[in-house]
Formats: C-alpha cells, sequence, structure tokens
C-alpha cells in the first residue's frame, strides 16, 4: 500500500477546505479506527485528545496527557494512514514558547494540523463548566507563535475557544475575529450556546469554522445541541466526530462479552457491574436525522463517562483546584 508523504496529505486538506462546503472528520484513536475511516471513503480524520486520555490513562480530558506522548500517538497513525489526519495539541503545552515548540513536534511527526486552545492551565474538561480562558492577547501571541513554527504553510492552526462558556456573545465574537487577525486557519467554538451564536461565528469570520459535534448522531453540548444537518445549513465548514468511533467501539465490545456470557459462562462480576450502568435516556440516544435509528455508538458514548468514573473523576479534579486557590 503505497502511503502519502505528509507534504502531499497537508495540501490535500487545504484543498479540501477550499473546494468543499462542509467536512465531516472523525476522530481515529488506533488503526483499527483509522482503517474503517477510510474504508468508508472519509477524506480527512482527527485525533480527539479527549479519547486518548480516556484510552491510556483512564482520566477525563483535563490535561494529563503528556506532549511527547500525544505525538508520538499521532506519529504512529500518521505513518500509516493515507489520508490527512489533525491532531490535539491542547493549550500549546506553555507559552507562546511552548506552543512554538508544540508545533514543529506535530509538524514533524506528519500531522496536518493541530487544534491550539484558549483555556487556562490546568484546564477543564469539554464542554462542562468552571472554564477559564486567557487573555485575548496572550492567545494571539500563541497563535503567531504556532504560525511562525510550523514550515509547511498548509499545517492547518484551528483555533479552539471556549470563551463561550464564561463571555458574552460580543466578547467571543471580538475575541474570534482577533485570532483570524493573528493567523488562525479555522475557529472551533466549544460549546457554543446555539444555533444564532454559531451563526454570527460564520457570519463574520473569512476563515471557515469547525465544530466538535460528538457522535454526530445525537445532538451534542459541544455543538451547542444543534444536529449536525442544521449545522451544515448554518455554514459550519468542518465537523470533528470525537466520540463516534470509540463510543461505537465500546458498545460493541460490550455486546461481545454479554454475548460470550451466554456462549461459555462465566464474568458474573461483569454482569453484576452492568446492572449499574446506565442507560441512555431517549433524549440522549435519539439520532438529529429524521427518521433514523438510534445507533450502538450513541448508546456506547453514554457508557464512556461511567467506564471512566468521569463524574468522580471530575469532582476530585475540582476538589484539588479549589484547595489550590485556597
Amino acid at each position: 500500500m503505497s502511503i502519502p508523504d505528509a507534504a502531499t496529505k497537508r495540501a490535500a486538506l487545504r484543498r479540501q477546505l477550499q473546494d468543499e462546503s462542509f467536512i465531516i472528520a472523525p476522530a481515529v484513536h488506533d488503526v483499527f479506527s483509522l482503517r474503517l475511516v477510510e474504508r468508508a471513503g472519509y477524506r480527512s480524520a482527527c485525533i480527539s485528545g479527549a479519547m486518548l486520555a480516556m484510552a491510556l490513562l483512564g482520566q477525563p480530558d483535563i490535561g494529563l496527557l503528556g506532549l511527547a506522548e500525544s505525538v508520538e500517538h499521532c506519529r504512529r497513525l500518521v505513518r500509516v494512514a493515507g489520508i490527512p489526519i489533525t491532531a490535539d495539541a491542547d493549550a500549546g503545552y506553555g507559552n507562546a514558547r511552548g506552543a512554538y515548540h508544540t508545533v514543529e513536534l506535530f509538524e514533524e511527526a506528519g500531522a496536518a494540523g493541530v487544534n491550539l486552545e484558549d483555556q487556562v492551565v490546568p484546564r477543564r474538561h469539554g464542554a462542562g463548566a468552571g472554564k477559564e480562558v486567557v487573555s485575548v492577547a496572550e492567545m494571539c501571541g500563541k497563535i503567531r507563535a504556532a504560525c511562525r513554527a510550523r514550515r509547511d504553510t498548509n499545517f492547518l492552526v484551528i483555533v479552539r475557544t471556549d470563551a463561550c462558556a464564561v463571555e458574552s456573545v460580543d466578547d467571543v465574537l471580538a475575541r474570534v475575529l482577533a485570532y483570524e487577525q493573528a493567523g488562525a486557519d479555522l475557529i472551533l467554538p466549544m460549546a457554543p450556546r446555539g444555533a444564532a451564536e454559531i451563526d454570527s461565528l460564520v457570519r463574520a469570520l473569512r476563515i471557515p469554522v469547525t465544530i466538535s459535534a460528538g457522535t454526530g448522531l445525537a445532538a451534542a453540548p459541544s455543538a451547542g445541541r444543534v444536529p449536525l444537518a442544521r449545522l451544515r445549513e448554518l455554514g459550519v465548514r468542518r465537523i470533528s466526530l470525537t466520540t463516534l468511533l470509540p463510543a461505537a467501539a465500546t458498545a460493541g465490545m460490550e455486546e461481545a462479552l454479554q454475548v460470550l456470557q451466554t456462549v461459555g459462562g462465566g464474568g458474573s462480576t461483569a454482569r453484576a457491574a452492568r446492572l449499574h450502568t446506565p442507560t441512555p435516556s431517549p433524549t440522549t440516544s435519539a439520532s438529529s436525522e429524521p427518521g433514523a435509528e438510534p445507533l450502538a455508538a450513541v448508546y456506547g458514548a453514554a457508557l464512556l463517562p461511567v467506564l471512566m468514573q468521569a463524574e468522580a473523576q471530575h469532582a476530585f479534579e475540582s476538589a484539588l483546584l479549589d484547595d489550590g486557590r485556597g
């Protein structure tokens, strides 16, 4: 199998953004998921830091996965990928100098681009509460450093903002316009406050808006609970599906183990534990697409935080951070 080089893949993703009105990038976490994405005909993919943290550390996405670990995992996937893959660089692992170094490493690893976010470190998880963001000036410095670090101009600097959780709509808009001016290639608003805010961002920005939409099969908090079809109507140019394949794999593995128990017996402890696993509610499992049946991936997405004891992990994190603030 002939694998395109990194520059060719980066150029291909840049062309997709120029030529295509809507791009779906499923998240891949291993070569199994990568091959399935390629087999299904998707022309780009992404790596979710949240899914890596769960899969490799058994922890929520709170910045515990190190730069070297993330880069090496990216390198392993990219070297066997026939499609461009973007990576998750958290907040750039430090100040502007850290962001510069981070981009150097991910570009050397073959990534087609990185997500760079404006949360204060230590960061909070996903679309949850209690977030803080750095100043616009500090984040613009990181963006300029990231753009300066890349050798290939097709390497994408995807700037994520978590300001929707803590700032007014007008302030968020001013912030992302400054990010665009600093050199961002795409803007990723995390957990926007519905379709109206997404629409205002799409209309104001000259660069594409990308949204993290969970499984894509149910309206996700990270996407402002706006269904996939509506996001496309609003002019969102790219969707990353961070939990689709890990969730589907989780649901499939659980089902396989259940079948094994009926065939071969055993697993009494697992059966007892499963009795305490909540079943996704109808509102959680309902597909966002009209006429579509709920899929195992939606159930799996609800199961992931249960397996990782996410509620307890977040409570523990909050207690530690609050204690540290005195």
